[in-house]
This record gives C-alpha cells, sequence and structure tokens, in this order.
C-alpha cells in the first residue's frame, strides 16, 4: 500500500475523533471535566489537521468528508451528550430534545458546508463553526461546574438557553471570521485578526485557560455583532445596497 502526503493530516483528523469518543466515555462515567477537556483536545487536532494539509499540500474531498464526519461525533455528539448528562436529563423530554440540537444542527450545518464549499481557502464561515460551538459549550462546563460535579444553580438556568443559541447560529447564515494562513500574506490581509487571536492565546495562557469560556463568548458574539451592524448600515443606506445590488447583475451579465 503506498502512503502519500494526505496521510499526515488524516492522522490528525483520527486523533480529533479519538478524542471525541474519550469524551463520550468519561462523560458516562461522571468525569465531566475530564469530557470536556477531551472535547477541547479534539478542536485542536482539528486545527492541526488543516493546518498540516496546508503545509503538506494534501488538501483533498477525502480529507473534508473525513473531517466532517470526525466533527459530528467530536463536536455534536460529545457536546449534546455532555450537557444531556450532566443537566438536562433533569428535564427530561425536553432536555433530551435541546441537548440533540448540537448534534443535529451540528449534522446540517457540516453538510451545508460541504456541497457549498468552492476551494479549500476560505475567508469567512456561514453560520457558527461546529468546533467553536463545541468548544463553548465544553469552557462553560469547565467554567462553571464546582468540585461535586455539578453545574452552579446560574449556570443550570443558563444552559439549556445557550445551547439553543449556539445550536441556531450554526445553522444561521452569519458569518464569522476563519483563521487566516499563518505567513507574511496571511497577517497583511487579516492584521486585526492576527492581532486578537494573539491577545485571546496570551490572555488564555496567563489565566490558565479560566478565560477561554469569555473569549469565545466573545467570538460567538462578534457575528450577530456584525450582522446587526451591517443590517443597520443598509437600512440607513437603502440606496447604497440597491446599488451594490444592481452593480452585481450587471457584473454577472456582463460575465
Amino acid at each position: 500500500m503506498r502512503i502519500t502526503r494526505a496521510v499526515v493530516p488524516s492522522l490528525f483528523t483520527i486523533l480529533n475523533i479519538f478524542s471525541g469518543f474519550r469524551s463520550i466515555i468519561h462523560t458516562s462515567q461522571g468525569d465531566y471535566v475530564l469530557a470536556a477537556w477531551f472535547i477541547i483536545l479534539a478542536a485542536i487536532f482539528d486545527m492541526l489537521d488543516g493546518i498540516m494539509a496546508r503545509v503538506t499540500k494534501s488538501s483533498s474531498d477525502f480529507g473534508v468528508e473525513l473531517d466532517s464526519l470526525s466533527d459530528v461525533v467530536s463536536f455534536g455528539a460529545a457536546p449534546s451528550f455532555l450537557v444531556y448528562q450532566i443537566y438536562l436529563r433533569n428535564l427530561e423530554g425536553w432536555g433530551m430534545l435541546i441537548s440533540s440540537l448540537p448534534m443535529i444542527f451540528g449534522a446540517l450545518r457540516l453538510a451545508r458546508f460541504n456541497v457549498q464549499l468552492i476551494g479549500y481557502d476560505k475567508d469567512f464561515f456561514k453560520g457558527l463553526p461546529i468546533p467553536a460551538m463545541a468548544i463553548t459549550v465544553a469552557s462553560f462546563v469547565l467554567q462553571f461546574i464546582d468540585d461535586t460535579g455539578r453545574l452552579s444553580k446560574l449556570a443550570e438556568s443558563l444552559l439549556p438557553i445557550m445551547i439553543v443559541i449556539l445550536s441556531l447560529l450554526m445553522i444561521s447564515s452569519i458569518k464569522y471570521d476563519t483563521i487566516p494562513k499563518f505567513s507574511k500574506r496571511g497577517i497583511k490581509q487579516h492584521p486585526l485578526r492576527f492581532t486578537v487571536g494573539i491577545i485571546g492565546i496570551t490572555v488564555i495562557l496567563a489565566t490558565r485557560g479560566d478565560a477561554l469560556f469569555a473569549f469565545f463568548v466573545f467570538f460567538v458574539s462578534t457575528g450577530p455583532i456584525r450582522f446587526m451592524i451591517q443590517f443597520f448600515q443598509q437600512s440607513a443606506h437603502p440606496s447604497d445596497k440597491e446599488a451594490e445590488e444592481k452593480d452585481s447583475e450587471i457584473t454577472s451579465v456582463d460575465i
């Protein structure tokens, strides 16, 4: 059997799905802290497989499909099972329905992503990326879980609302920035993204992970905030929007 460069990123994808499986096991054993950390570890492997695909120039349709299948397990099933076991099972039928949303809506988002994918380099995501949703959930658990393995009363009341909002954001059309390439060209094209990313990583490391949830709340909020700003700008200047649409129509006709 011939071993190609495409094996390298695929190995990280396999580590991603294995981490998701480990998270499910630890959740079933009641070790919610470790389960949350394995979701975060899966996200690290998910990021590394993309980096290795670019470094080895081995991006492929197979890699995209394998990555999406892994994401459904690590960032869909694992966080859904985690929030169900840690609290939402107490809400019986409603709890089961709400806890299933990250997995179901995450699968829908990934399916939409795959059929709309044109090229492997993207400047933005349409809808909240499923790894960001999963890390937000995992860091929420780590932030508010107590020594007895239970969430605080405030966290229990916020959890269902947060799950619904995050799930809806995944299947929305709201734009989210991608991680730019770590190169001179990438830094020049997106200096603000790099600055915010470096500041965020520094603060997270300095606080030993305590700022992780706050950072991802900030990231999740950037999509709706930008959407609202653009909406009000277009409402205040409808002529500009009509001009843009007209220019777009003219361009499409010329092509």
